[in-house]
Formats: structure tokens, sequence, C-alpha cells
């Protein structure tokens, strides 16, 4: 059966994403267009090229998380220059190594740019915070005067996983200077929505890293950090939630892992299978009564 896709964000969080995939390819189910915001927009762009769900954790078997890590290197190697780094480069690490995977990965099937896939089969979120609004790639990059078609999907992946503060921001150039890009998790965490222009040619299917409505807990907050992180958590999840009614629910995974965090680079091979199997259950309970 062929579907639509919408995968949300959750950094490493995402390994769960590649178990429900798992289970809707054993089921028969087939994905015609996908989209996915920074951990999602990976599972989307290699379901696009054409892996399967095998392939996919292969792939994420061989990889060894930490290599990601690429910090900046500093004529005085003190932990303070860090934070400097922090400050004026705006990241912890540069995201080259991130986007060199990727491209490495992609470069397996023959796909580097946008025009190697179908038309407007993949649509990757990120955030222009400059512009301050949405970017959809490819779709909105013409605005920019870049070519969609010539694009790096890699690229393009770095930047809608582009997690702020911790990774260096992409700084898009455009004929106005430079555009600063950061994770699609920022405005739209999880872009139900993308594929609704009225006439749905076939069933979207999302798939969102955790519980839903009634399932969620709230935040706690007895301090400046929680309030930090329930601050952002509002910010990534409140423009979606308006979108997704009872109606649109019946059509989303939800797959609850508040136990991991979405920056958890140095996960084991324990946790990677602890994920995939909650991603598989809650796949195989969805299944059930869709």
């Amino acid at each position: 059966m062929l579907i639509d896709g919408v995968f949300s964000g959750g950094g490493l969080k995402g390994f769960a994403l590649v178990g429900a995939y798992q289970i809707l390819e054993e089921k028969g189910y087939r994905f015609k267009r996908v989209a996915g915001t920074s951990a999602g927009a990976i599972l989307a762009a290699f379901i696009a090229a054409g892996f399967s769900s095998k392939e996919i954790e292969q792939l994420l078997d061989e990889l060894d998380t930490a290599t990601l890590l690429d910090p900046r290197k500093t004529l005085l190697p003190i932990p303070f220059m860090k934070w400097l780094n922090l400050y004026w480069r705006m990241g912890l690490y540069q995201g080259k190594a991130l986007e060199n995977w990727f491209l490495e990965k992609l470069a397996i099937k023959g796909v580097y740019t946008f025009s190697d896939l179908p038309l407007g089969s993949l649509k990757l979120v990120a955030s222009d915070l400059t512009n301050g609004r949405m970017i959809v790639i490819p779709d909105d990059l013409g605005r920019y005067g870049i070519s969609a078609d010539s694009f790096p999907i890699a690229r393009g992946l770095r930047m809608s996983c582009g997690i702020p503060f911790f990774f260096e921001p992409v700084k898009l150039k455009t004929g106005t200077g430079d555009t600063i890009v950061v994770d699609g998790g920022v405005l739209s965490n999880f872009p139900m929505w993308i594929f609704d222009n009225g006439n749905k040619e076939r069933p979207v299917l999302g798939l969102k890293l955790s519980g839903s409505s009634e399932e969620a807990p709230g935040h706690t907050i007895n301090n400046g950090l929680q309030l930090f992180e329930a601050l952002f958590s509002t910010m990534k999840n409140a423009h979606d939630e308006r979108y997704i009614s009872r109606k649109i629910e019946k059509n989303i995974i939800f797959i609850p892992v508040e136990d991991y965090s979405a920056t958890q680079f140095d996960m084991t091979e324990e946790m990677k299978k602890d994920l995939l199997e909650k991603g598989r259950q809650r796949a195989i309970q969805f299944l059930k009564i869709w």
C-alpha cells in the first residue's frame, strides 16, 4: 500500500523511528512522499534515496555517534576556549562531520542533490533565524536565489538537524548576505501539515517521538535549566499541536522516548536496540487498529 510519511525530530532518539519503519515495511507499506524535521528528516532522506529499513539499521549499527562531534581546533587547548567558540561560532561543534556522513551514505544509492529524486518526494524542514521564518527544503530555496535541483541533500539535512548551540548554524549565502539556518524543530518539529493541500492523494501517516496529548507529561520547573528546557519544548511543539486534531491523531504512531536525550551521542548498542524495539512495538500496536 502506498502512503505518504511525516517524521518528527528528536535527535538521537530517532533510532526509534527506524524501528517503527521496519514494521511498516514488513506489513507492506511503501512511502511515495516523505517529509521530516531533524532526526525525522534523516529517515525521510534515506527512505527517499531507496534504503530499506534493514539497510538503515545497518548504517546506524556501524555508526559511532561520537565521531559526528567535531569541535574546532584552538591554539589554546583549554576548556574556556570551547565557550569562546560557542560565543563566536554559535555552536560547540562544526557539523561538518555530520554533513559528510550524510553525503557518504546517500552516495551509496547515487543520490546527491534533489534532482536525483522524483519531484516532490522529499521535503525537509529548517528554521531561518535571520528572517524569522520556516524553510521547507527544496520548495523554498528559490526565494533565496538558490537552485533547488542542484542543492545537496546532505546540506539540507545538516540545516534541518542543526540543534541550536550544539552544532554551528548553516550560513546560506544569498544576494543580501548570510542567512542563519538552524534545526527545523525550532519552528515545526512534526510537520504533519506539509502534505495538506486540500487534496490528499494517499493516506498520510506520521511517526512522532513523544506520547500523544493524553500521554504527554507536564513540565517540572524548579530551576533555570528546567525553565529553559520547558521553554524550548513548548516552542517546538506549540505550532504543530494546534494542527493535530483528534482526527489526525488517528494517523500518528506516537513513540514515547522521554528516558533518552536528543543529544545522547555516547549512546550504547543496548540503548540503540532499546529505541529500535520501542519503535517496533508502538508500530505493531498502532497497525492493529489503523
